[in-house]
């Protein structure tokens, strides 16, 4: 990682250049924090049948970006609905962090999917990540956010990854127009992980279906997706993120 462009501060608070959501950036910044290999991110370009099922399954967390618009008629009525997290230590039912470093939104869907996804067992033993992570998980939550905030690692591993996307990289000091989200699959409940939330909003339970399943969308992304129809809106993508273990259906080949 040569020549990182620094984070700045902007309005008295650390600000990073936002992240692009696609694979190509994702598993660039996940080979910076020493993430597994084994963890796989696909592009959902639609949630019909037939081109879900070039999608290797089963998927067990998904990080969405919407346009402000979308995620804001998705999402303003909620908000004041979720209570204040205080959480911590390892019996949490999941992992949530407050999200407080500016554009910072991707960084935080890829580390609660990660933190949470398979009981985190694609994060390495004793890498740098696994020691942040075992800090953070003893904190209350300001002291938590308060860690990730002064982390030089995570500053240096989200400047990387977020210069090298297919696009014009912005500046720290751009306005940014959309925000991050994670949804996550653990112990059979489904989380909603948002940074910008009061704390972590559980949205269901899944059993013996994943995330691309036509309750799993219900439960995840499906909110969004009607906010972008009925406001006319395409500012939304959305990455699938999967285990060594998914494939695709049978009889299906992957693009080459």
């Amino acid at each position: 990682m040569s020549s990182i462009p620094a984070a700045q501060i902007v309005d008295g608070r650390k600000t990073f250049i936002p992240l692009e959501n696609n694979p190509e950036v994702l598993s660039h910044l996940c080979r910076n924090l020493g993430i597994s290999r084994d963890l796989a991110f696909h592009d959902v370009l639609s949630t019909c049948p037939e081109l879900l099922a070039w999608v290797p399954r089963p998927v067990y967390a998904l990080i969405l970006l919407a346009d402000r618009p979308i995620y804001n008629a998705a999402r303003s009525a909620i908000e004041p609905t979720v209570p204040e997290y205080h959480g911590s230590g390892p019996d949490e039912p999941v992992m949530w962090m407050r999200q407080t470093i500016g554009h910072a939104c991707g960084l935080m869907a890829l580390l609660h999917s990660v933190w949470n996804l398979e009981g985190g067992q694609h994060v390495p033993t004793g890498s740098r990540l696994d020691a942040l992570f075992k800090q953070a998980v003893e904190l209350g939550p300001a002291e938590r956010a308060q860690l990730l905030y002064d982390s030089k690692f995570l500053e240096e591993a989200h400047m990387d990854a977020a210069s090298r996307g297919s696009s014009i990289a912005p500046s720290p000091q751009d306005d940014n127009h959309h925000h991050f989200v994670a949804f996550v699959v653990r112990d059979g409940q489904v989380w909603e992980l948002n940074g910008g939330l009061n704390g972590p909003l559980q949205r269901g339970t899944l059993t013996g279906e994943d995330l691309l399943s036509e309750r799993g969308l219900a439960m995840t992304v499906q909110d969004f997706l009607d906010a972008a129809e009925k406001g006319g809106h395409e500012g939304m993508s959305i990455v699938a993120v999967a285990g060594p273990e998914a494939a695709l259906p049978r009889g299906e080949l992957a693009w080459q």
